[in-house]
Parts: C-alpha cells; sequence; structure tokens
C-alpha cells in the first residue's frame, strides 16, 4: 500500500517537474534517465557547476558589474557604504516579457528574513520617510545571486505606532524590496535589548548567563523570553502573508529561532532554512539557557540549519543530543524519521570589490600618503568593534610583552588599532573602553618619543577606500578574538594583499582559523606569551613564506565569496527538500480516523490488538529528565482510556489483546478488572482476565545463558549512571534512557561485543537493540512469532463460529516485533512449511477440526496467506523431530496455523498502525498515545451505540 503510493508520488514528481526538479535541483535517485543525478552529492555538484556557467554568462553580459557593495562582517564590523543605487534599484524578475520571450522559467523567489532590514528609516512628516541603506553583510552576499528574487523582512529601526505612517512605510519599502516588521518600543526592549543582547548572546560567545541577585531579575527574564516568543510570531505573520507557493524562506541569526516553528505551523509544505551568524557553544554551556529545549526545538522546525563552522554544527547536534534525546547522524538530528539537515556554510566576502577598489586613484592617494607617514616601520593593524570578545586588552597586552623583549623593535613597529564603538550606553562596554585606553597610554608612555608613538589608537570607523588603503599598506594584520562567529576582517585583509603579502596572525577561536588557518598563524589570544611570539614571528618571516602563506590564503578567498554561500545555502536547501520528499514515501500515512470507524462499525467479529508502553501510557519526556525516572519506569495506564476500554471489552463483537513485553504482574496491575486477553513478555505467557495464566513456551527451552548475561548487564548498570536491567522470564533488557546519551550508546556498543564474544556465543539467543536499550532474548520470541498461537486459542475459547472481518493492531515495538503487523497483511502467498510425518506431528500437537464451513472465504484465506517466519514452537517441531527434542504439550491446545485460518480479512479492514515511530512497517501512524485515547473512546462510542 505505502510502496504504490510512494511510486505514485515519484511518477508524479518526474512528469509534473515542480520548482524542486527544475534547473536548480535535477532530480532524484528514482529517476530512470541515466543522465539525472541520483545522489545528493551529484545533483549539488551538477548545480555548482550551472552555477559557475551562469555566473559567466552573466559576466560576459556585464550583470555582475556592480560598483561597490557593503563591506561585511557578521557581528558588525562594517566599515564601508553601499552602492545606493545599485540596492535600491528595482530587481529585473524574468516575468518581463522580453525574457519570458525567451522561455526563461521564473526566479525562484527568496524571502530573507533578519532581525533588521538593509535600510534604515528616518520619518520626515506624516506621510514621508527617508531610507538610509544600512550597512550590513547580507546585502553583500546577496547582491550576487543573481538567480533568486530576494525580498528582505524584518525591523525598519524605528518605532511606527501610527496607521498613516506604517501604510506610507510600507509603500516606500516595498520599492526597495523589503517589507517591515512593527515592533512598539516595549517588545523591542524585552526582545531585542532583552534577552537577544542581554541573554542569547552573551551565551553564545561564552560569557555565560546574567547572575540572578533578585527573584525580580527571574521575572525579568521570563518577560524577555515571553517578549522574544512573540516577536518571533509578529515576523511569522508578515511572512505567512507574502508568502507564495515555492518560495524559499531563509531565517537568520539568534533573533530569530523560533521563527521555524512558527512558519511551520502556518504551512508545513514551506521551505525554510535557518542561518545562525554567532559561534554556538557548546552542549555544556546551552544546557545553562532555561528555555534550551524550546529553542532547540523551534530550530529544529527548519528543513536546513547552517553554521559557519563545522565545530558549531558538532555543538548544535551534541545538544539536540543531550538535551533532547534526539539522534544525531552525520546529515544532521532526527527524531522519529523527521531529519532536519545541519551543516556547515562558511561566509565569505565579496573579494572582487576589495581587489578593484584598490585600483582606484582616490585608495591609491591613501596608500602613498601612509607609506610616507610611516616609512621605516612596519604595520601591525587591528580592526575590530569595541567589544568583550574581540580580545583588545589582549591584543595590546601582547604587543606591550613583545616591545619589552625586544627594544631593537620598539621605534621600528607600530600597531593601527581600529575600535568601533558599539552600545556605549552599557556600562560593561564604558568599563572595556576605559580599560584599553588606560592600557594604551601607558604603553606609549613607556615606550613612545615626542615623534612617535608604538600605538595609534581610534575609536572610529574608517570609510571603505581609508580601510582598503590600511589593509594594503599593513605587514602584519592581528586578530585575537576570543570568541568570534567568522571576523571577515581576515579575509578583507587577505583580499588586498596581493602586493604586500602580509602576513595574518588569527585568533584560533575565530570562525575564520578553519578556513584560512592553512596561511595564518593560530594564536591562543589568552596566552600573551604566545602570541608576542607569533608577532616577533610574523615580522621576521622569510618573504617565500610570506607569499606561500599568502596564496594560500588569497585562493580560499577568492574561490569561497559571500554570494557562492549564498547560493549554495540555497541550492542545499533545495536538494533538502527533495531529499524529504523522497524519505516521505518511506514514512506510513496517519491512520484514516474515520474509515477505521466505519469500518469497525459494518464488522462481526472483531480484534482488537494493543501494545502498552507507549501506547496506552500517558505521554512522557523522551529524555527522563527533571526527576522523571522513578515514575515512568513504574508503567501506568492513561487514565482518559479506563472507561473507552471498559465499553470495549463489553461489546460481544469485540476482542481486546494487550500484547507486551512487560511481565505478567505488570498486565495484571493495569488491566486485571477488564474482559480483555493478556499477553505478557512478546505473548510467551497468555491469559483470559478471568482465567489463570498458560504459557506459549516449550517446556524444553534452553535458558542457561540468563545468569552469565545477567552478569554482564549487572556489571554494565553498576558503570553507566542512571542505567537500569530488568530480568524477565524469557529475556533480560538493559536500559539507558535515563543516562548520558553519548555514554550510553558507548556503553551498549561495548556491552554487545562482549556478549557475541562471550557468555552469548554458542547460545539460542536473538539480541535486540532498541533506540536506548539492549534485549537479550530466546530465539523465536517476538509477538509475530506469538500472535498465531494466542489467536488460535482465542477461537479455542470462545468457539468463533464466524470468521475474524476487522483487525486493529496499534503498538509501540521494536523493529524486532513489528512482525505483528505484517502478520496480518493478505499480499503474500503462503509458503507450507517443510512436510513433517503424520505420525510424528499427531504426537507433537493436538490438531482440531475447523469449526468453518469450506466456503468462499476460507478458500480466499488459502490462497492469499502470507509466508511468516516459523514460530519457536514451530521450529522445535521440525527440527528436533529426529533428535527427541521438545514439542509442545497438549495443554497448549491449539493447531499450528489455527489462528491465521480463522481470518477473513478484505483489505480495507485491517489497520496497523504505528504510535510516535515513523519508520515502521506499520500501514498508518498515530501521533501518540494521547491519538490512541482519542480512537479508542470514539469505537467506545459505536460500541455502546450498537
Amino acid at each position: 500500500m505505502n510502496g504504490n503510493s510512494c511510486e505514485e508520488h515519484i511518477r508524479i514528481l518526474q512528469n509534473n517537474p515542480s520548482p524542486l526538479q527544475t534547473k536548480h535541483m535535477p532530480g532524484n535517485k528514482y529517476n530512470c534517465n541515466p543522465s539525472t543525478p541520483r545522489s545528493r552529492l551529484e545533483r549539488l555538484l551538477r548545480e555548482r557547476e550551472l552555477r559557475k556557467n551562469r555566473s559567466f554568462q552573466q559576466l560576459n553580459e556585464g550583470e555582475l558589474e556592480f560598483s561597490g557593495s557593503d563591506s561585511f562582517s557578521n557581528d558588525g564590523e562594517n566599515w564601508g557604504t553601499v552602492d545606493e543605487e545599485e540596492f535600491l534599484e528595482k530587481p529585473r524578475t524574468f516575468s518581463d516579457s522580453n525574457e519570458r520571450q525567451e522561455g526563461r522559467p521564473s526566479k525562484q523567489r527568496l524571502l530573507v528574513v533578519a532581525n533588521r532590514l538593509p535600510v534604515s528609516a528616518v520619518r520626515r512628516s506624516v506621510d514621508s520617510w527617508q531610507l538610509e541603506i544600512s550597512v550590513g553583510g547580507l546585502v553583500s552576499a546577496l547582491l550576487g545571486v543573481k538567480e533568486f528574487d530576494a525580498r528582505w523582512i524584518g525591523w525598519a529601526g524605528v518605532n511606527v505606532s501610527d496607521d498613516i505612517g506604517q501604510k506610507t512605510l510600507t509603500k516606500s519599502l516595498a520599492e526597495k524590496r523589503c517589507i517591515p516588521v512593527f515592533l512598539d518600543e516595549e517588545i523591542v526592549q524585552q526582545y531585542y535589548n532583552g534577552y537577544c543582547n542581554n541573554i542569547l548572546w552573551p551565551l553564545f560567545h561564552y560569557l555565560g548567563l546574567p547572575q540572578e541577585d533578585r527573584l525580580a531579575t527571574t521575572r525579568s527574564f521570563q518577560s524577555q523570553f515571553d517578549a522574544y516568543k512573540k516577536a518571533n510570531q509578529l515576523f511569522a505573520d508578515v511572512v505567512n502573508d507574502i508568502y507564495q507557493e515555492g518560495d524559499v524562506v531563509w531565517c537568520h541569526d539568534y533573533h530569530l529561532m523560533f521563527l521555524p516553528q512558527c512558519l511551520k505551523r502556518y504551512n508545513g509544505n514551506m521551505k525554510v532554512g535557518w542561518f545562525l551568524h554567532t559561534p554556538f557553544p557548546s552542549s555544556e554551556i546551552h544546557r545553562t539557557l532555561p528555555s534550551r529545549s524550546e529553542l532547540l526545538t523551534s530550530v529544529l522546525a527548519a528543513d536546513l540549519v547552517g553554521f559557519h563552522t563545522y565545530d558549531y554544527a558538532r555543538h548544535f547536534v551534541s545538544a539536540c543530543t543531550r538535551i533532547l534525546g534526539f539522534e544525531g547522524t552525520p546529515e544532521g538530528v532526527e527524531n522519529q524519521g523527521k531529519l532536519t539537515r545541519v551543516a556547515a556554510f562558511p561566509i565569505g566576502i565579496d573579494s572582487d570589490r576589495f581587489i578593484r577598489a584598490l585600483e582606484l586613484p582616490q585608495v591609491q592617494d591613501h596608500i602613498k600618503e601612509l607609506k610616507e607617514r610611516f616609512a621605516g616601520r612596519k604595520v601591525m593593524l587591528g580592526v575590530d568593534r569595541l567589544d568583550m570578545i574581540k580580545g583588545i586588552p589582549q591584543k595590546i597586552l601582547a604587543f606591550e610583552k613583545y616591545l619589552e623583549e625586544n627594544p631593537n623593535w620598539r621605534d621600528k613597529v607600530v600597531l593601527l588599532q581600529i575600535a568601533v564603538p558599539t552600545r556605549t550606553d552599557v556600562s560593561e562596554y564604558q568599563k572595556l573602553t576605559s580599560q584599553v585606553h588606560e592600557i594604551v597610554g601607558r604603553i606609549n608612555g613607556r615606550f613612545g618619543t615626542l615623534t612617535a608613538v608604538p600605538i595609534h589608537h581610534l575609536d572610529r570607523s574608517l570609510d571603505f577606500h581609508a580601510l582598503c588603503a590600511l589593509y594594503a599598506v599593513t605587514d602584519v594584520a592581528l586578530v585575537t578574538s576570543l570568541r568570534d562567529g567568522m571576523n571577515l576582517v581576515s579575509y578583507e585583509f587577505v583580499a588586498c594583499q596581493a602586493s604586500k603579502k602580509g602576513v595574518l596572525i588569527l585568533s584560533e577561536f575565530a570562525g575564520a582559523a578553519q578556513s584560512l588557518g592553512a596561511g595564518a598563524i593560530l594564536v591562543n589570544p589568552w596566552n600573551i606569551t604566545e602570541v608576542a611570539a607569533s608577532i616577533g614571528y610574523a615580522l621576521n618571516m622569510p618573504a617565500d613564506e610570506r607569499e606561500k602563506r599568502h596564496q594560500l590564503n588569497f585562493m580560499h578567498v577568492t574561490s569561497h565569496t559571500s554570494q557562492e554561500w549564498a547560493a549554495t545555502f540555497v541550492s542545499e536547501l533545495n536538494d533538502t527538500i527533495v531529499e524529504a520528499q523522497l524519505r516521505t514515501c518511506q514514512i506510513p500515512p496517519s491512520l484514516p480516523i474515520r474509515d477505521a470507524v466505519d469500518s469497525y462499525f459494518q464488522s462481526s467479529n472483531r480484534l482488537i490488538i494493543l501494545g502498552f508502553n507507549s501506547t496506552l501510557t500517558v505521554p512522557r519526556d523522551s529524555m527522563g529528565r527533571r526527576g522523571a525516572q522513578i515514575r515512568e519506569m513504574e508503567l501506568k495506564l492513561h487514565p482518559d482510556l479506563k472507561e473507552p476500554l471498559k465499553k470495549l471489552c463489553d461489546d460481544q463483537l469485540t476482542t481486546i489483546v494487550v500484547l507486551s513485553g512487560s511481565g505478567r504482574s505488570v498486565l495484571d496491575d493495569n488491566f486485571g478488572e477488564y474482559n480483555m486477553w493478556l499477553a505478557a513478555e512478546n505473548g510467551m505467557f497468555l491469559r483470559l482476565t478471568t482465567g489463570e495464566w498458560m504459557t506459549t513456551m516449550p517446556e524444553h527451552l534452553n535458558m542457561d545463558w540468563v545468569d552469565s548475561v545477567k552478569h554482564v548487564f549487572e556489571y554494565f548498570t553498576e558503570r553507566t549512571p542512571r542505567s537500569h536491567f530488568e530480568l524477565r522470564e524469557t529475556s533480560l533488557v538493559w536500559n539507558y534512557k535515563y543516562a548520558d546519551i553519548e555514554f550510553g550508546r558507548l556503553q551498549a556498543r561495548d556491552m554487545l561485543q562482549h556478549l557475541w564474544s562471550g557468555p552469548i556465543s554458542n547460545a539460542a539467543v536473538d539480541v535486540v537493540q532498541g533506540g536506548r536499550s539492549v534485549e537479550v532474548r530466546a530465539v523465536g520470541v517476538s509477538k509475530g512469532a506469538a500472535i498465531d498461537r494466542i489467536l488460535g486459542e482465542i477461537v479455542h475459547h470462545k468457539g468463533m463460529k464466524a470468521p475474524i472481518d476487522y483487525v486493529l493492531c496499534i503498538g509501540h515495538f521494536l523493529q524486532k516485533d513489528e512482525d505483528v503487523y505484517t502478520f496480518f497483511e493478505p499480499e503474500l502467498p503462503f509458503e507450507p512449511p517443510p512436510p513433517i510425518p503424520r505420525a510424528k506431528v499427531a504426537d507433537a500437537v493436538r490438531a482440531s477440526k475447523s469449526q468453518f464451513s469450506p466456503g468462499k472465504s476460507g478458500t480466499k484465506v488459502a490462497r492469499f496467506r502470507k509466508q511468516r517466519s516459523l514460530s519457536a514452537i514451530e521450529r522445535g517441531v521440525t527440527n528436533n523431530l529426529t533428535t527427541g527434542g521438545w514439542w509442545p504439550t497438549a495443554r497448549d491446545r491449539m493447531a499450528l496455523h489455527e489462528g491465521s485460518s480463522v481470518l477473513d480479512l478484505k483489505g480495507d479492514h485491517y489497520f496497523s498502525c504505528a504510535v510516535a515511530k515513523k519508520r515502521s512497517n506499520a500501514r498508518y501512524l498515530l501521533g501518540s498515545s494521547s491519538a490512541v485515547v482519542a480512537l479508542l473512546k470514539d469505537l467506545g462510542e459505536y460500541s455502546v451505540s450498537s
């Protein structure tokens, strides 16, 4: 059934190419066309070549010749200005008549959502606005991406409370491809200045959370978080209003971590990507955040999550694994079949702009002036925001140490430090400014002369041309960030060093260190001695080594541009959607509730098979945190199920079976009051609640392996905190659900190696691995192997006169136990087991006569009964008759295949449902045990009414 729907979906994808399979996304692995890329890597490589070809054609047509975009830094190091005419130009689209005539497809719309728009609005009058370009990196990155029609969504940086102002500003911004989100002053104060800048930004840069010294502070944190969620919802409302099918929504930075989830609530098919421009801290840092789980879950609603470096991506996956308990894979984060791709996309700069700027007359004049000003001295340069994470005091102290240890260099080297003031109204930044000024003054007073000082410190930014000139004359660039998302000052320096071949000293804590580490000198900025030594090495580096280092960095900077970064991310996002659609074909659809209830009502002999754990229990925390371990280990029936179960059990036309891996006492405690069948330990023990327990196990089943396996489980339980094991009559289960997830997996792997090499190497056992458990059970013990015998016993006990014409099977089963779903599937023809001598069979099994007259239904069952794996009893009969082994005793009171012979199912009268488990052999899905409650309530009402 699922396979047919998947094939149909693939045919639709092939015959009716959607935006996912246009020129941007060339095909998928199910295409029969041999020229179509079959893997994700092949598709992305082909897309990369297509982008290069398009760029070359556009360059020949003059499309890429634009004069100067913004100098970019993701952390706000913005020095230049954007060409306003370039940015404000109304975009050309392929919907124009001349291009439509050429038969080109429409451009894909790209909705870029960021906290701030690339323009700032200044109100001139009631209905008049002046728009000023805000210098920012996304402008630079997306100006060169010509294959998308980009729209910008964000806050304009001004409070507009009146309707006239909002309407006129919206109209003015629309001409610039911008859509405003209106935030009032209270929201801005709580959301932006509060939660974003006071909570998230320090935490993501390893500065920790603010100390809570008053209860009022705690309340303030909560109000800031509420404002953060409200602001994200306002962004989502605006995006949803302008969204068109096929659009790509690209959310940016820590200001909008809730946005992906808000957008998916509006439209689950919306293509959503999220990119973080700061570091993402290790899970040990992130777990201190009170709202840690909510933020991670919200981000995971996106289809693609991007970071600057692999380290940040690894930290994010680790946080999702440790905090949420989800599965981390090489592709990203997976939760019950839903995969969120997580990848690194190192951003770059518009290197051509810097290279071209060096040829401009005004830049050449600046270069000449600087060379004359610092003639005879080596120039060292630092360009930073005046911020705690930039390591400016550490940089200056290292320079002081170098001058102290090398007196002959005191009049031969100068450090130019550009420190752009930020957040000047915050006391911590004011203190930092005073500290830097004090250090600079002390060093200049100690090593300076009447005519020269070793440090030139500027508390302001430079214009773009002056900055390029400064980069060009620099001998050593010094970047000592204590923690930085990327830091593109290092990229800008390299782009301007074609003639000088200067040396880059780069902090290993900057994201750029992973990209430029081959050519730069990497340092730990906290180690002042190391940085000082690196300054000496850089100043005395031979010319040939400088040349080689520069070439390595220059090649990376010129090939990994900001435009390539943006195009690659959107291309990966489109491909991720293709992969997700193909993966969805393998996921069962949701249960059609109405069909299941209607078929139930129309049938006359119904069988309902229910799992217990995670099916009839209360939904629980996936990680068992906050002291829930003791409570969750004690399985309890969902309180809302007591009445529906009673109604169903009282229905004479309905038979209820609870089929569980739990022990007999657990089922007795929860279901003893109902008139139903209980099958404990995967069906090895069976009883009607009004009768006694009976066993379906072979009498002489070898269980000698139990003690040795128990010793192994005890050993690993002692050495794995918060793990536990359960000793059952036919199996042992070691569970590490509540332990540290990564340590638990390592211990489970070690345990399996130990088991296979020793205690169970020659034992007749099966090892079943769950999500966070290891179970060792006797061979042949599974729910599917037991269901035939259970049905036989039920038929024998009830003396059924009519075949079972409706089966509903619901559970959250291990993969090995999902054979219970396929047991009832009628598609595959039945292949009988090898023949057994009649005399032996007579001795081994007491055959029961069929109580059903031969007819149409009986032949249908015989014709369509499928092949199943032999149960333990069947294997015992066939394998041990000649060796004097065990066989079923008379008290089993059932014949082989007696259970399946009573079924007369039509395809639409069988419903198998996996609960909260998307990778399943079941036909359908139910989201949680709450959905099971709702379904059984509906069935119970039908039972009463009938």
